[in-house]
């Protein structure tokens, strides 16, 4: 058995982990890495749909054509995706036609690759297979391998950790996940079914290492519900526009903003395509609780008139937009440019339900952004915001239950992985014996 680490062991992106069986391949993620996207975005004046060329040309797609190099690619059985991000699913509309293999996820995840795949017009020859939370899914290639999509929580809906049963033991892909045990939307993490796999024996573990340094617990999405609460219900906020930005996918936290602006007694604006996307493939799975409270806003002429409307309308008003990394074309950021018929006042609020995504190109672009948001006068509330990833604790609550053999830190810059070691000292294992620090395009036998 080996494992050939592809994309994410690098940087923060790209996610792509592959597993060598003998007579078969199995794929975990197919990722893209947004930074290399935005900057090519920033060079254009319109949005494009690229090429797969284009997109390996700008380092946007995870190397898979090393399996091609090692003559895997047509051993590969399934595309295994863990959730909807676009850092882990992203890549599929570029790359998932080199494979005579399915892509299989949970309804949210696949929804909304379908929906990616309408929007930009791309047909896909794979078929897509849908796996509900805490369910399981038999691959069949020359043998049969039984896959189980474990429920855990993290910042959009049904995320799974995947566990790949084969005849050498449990492989459990770990990658992006908190430990949230009272989500505000959604299933709190299977503890019973971590445990369960445990007792069979997990062989290797691939690990979401990005927040591996930092010394905490990840608090709830509860807390991120009562953050925004003192923002929106305790400022004074009743003549002022007030603009939220979030990320599109985080339904739950779109949840809490609709709450809020209804206790506001403001109309709520969703506007911005991404957003789009996410919530109408929260509605078409039936986990959309707030679809009749909300006006959704996505084409040019439609955006246009209901921020005029809205400009009129300030203090009945509440806009929840793409733009919180300060990504070209996104509404906030158009607004910032003064590009929309809508303009900010003195004191009107914006609140970013986020955190900068810690990239150079993002930083930038934010502190860009901010600065021209801050000349009209406005009050910017930075940070509302929990995580969706696992800080330094939940890690090493997650190896107790585990008790891995072997732990491969992932989804992260080198200098983000390496503390995930020590860790893994403290707990008994062994750097270069138990724990490996690996990089894009390697590979190890199991």
């Amino acid at each position: 058995m080996e494992l050939y680490t592809i994309g994410g062991f690098n940087e923060v992106g790209k996610n792509m982990t592959a597993v060598n069986l003998g007579s078969d391949v199995i794929v975990f993620d197919a990722g893209l890495y947004l930074p290399a996207v935005v900057e090519q975005q920033e060079q254009e004046t319109e949005q494009k749909t690229y090429s797969e060329k284009k997109m390996r040309s700008i380092g946007a797609l995870p190397n898979d054509e090393l399996l091609d190099k090692l003559n895997l690619r047509g051993k590969v059985r399934a595309l295994l995706i863990g959730h909807a991000h676009l850092d882990h699913l992203g890549a599929l509309p570029y790359i998932a036609h080199r494979y005579n293999a399915p892509i299989v996820g949970t309804p949210f995840t696949v929804t909304v690759l379908k929906k990616i795949l309408e929007d930009d017009r791309i047909k896909l020859p794979n078929q897509i297979k849908s796996v509900s939370p805490n369910s399981s899914y038999i691959i069949k290639g020359k043998k049969s391998y039984k896959v189980d999509f474990i429920n855990i929580t993290h910042s959009t809906l049904q995320t799974s950790m995947i566990a790949l049963h084969t005849p050498k033991g449990v492989i459990l892909y770990a990658n992006d996940f908190k430990l949230d045990n009272t989500p505000i939307l959604g299933l709190p993490p299977n503890y019973d079914a971590l445990k369960r796999i445990a007792k069979q024996g997990v062989r290797a573990l691939i690990i979401d290492s990005l927040y591996s340094g930092s010394e905490r617990k990840t608090p709830s999405e509860k807390v991120a519900k009562a953050l925004l609460e003192e923002v929106l219900l305790t400022t004074q906020n009743e003549k002022s526009a007030i603009f939220v930005t979030t990320f599109s996918s985080h339904i739950a936290r779109l949840k809490s903003i609709v709450d809020f602006a209804k206790k506001l007694d403001r109309n709520v604006y969703f506007i911005g395509r991404s957003l789009k996307k996410y919530v109408s493939a929260a509605i078409d799975i039936n986990m959309c609780p707030f679809k009749n409270k909300i006006f959704l806003v996505s084409y040019k002429k439609q955006v246009e008139s209901t921020l005029r409307k809205i400009n009129k309308q300030r203090s009945k008003s509440l806009v929840v937009c793409t733009g919180h990394q300060g990504e070209p074309g996104s509404v906030m950021e158009r607004l910032s440019r003064k590009q929309l018929p809508f303009e900010f006042k003195r004191n009107d609020n914006i609140v970013f339900s986020s955190k900068t995504i810690p990239t150079p190109v993002n930083i930038a672009q934010k502190g860009q952004m901010d600065k021209r948001l801050k000349k009209f006068g406005v009050r910017i509330f930075d940070d509302v915001h929990v995580s969706g990833h696992a800080g330094r604790e939940d890690l090493r609550d997650l190896l107790s239950i585990i008790n891995p053999e072997i732990i491969i830190p992932a989804h992260g810059t080198i200098q983000q992985l390496t503390p995930m070691i020590e860790l893994a000292r403290e707990m008994g294992y062994r750097p270069g014996k138990e724990i490996h620090l690996m990089q894009d395009g390697q590979k190890m036998r199991l």
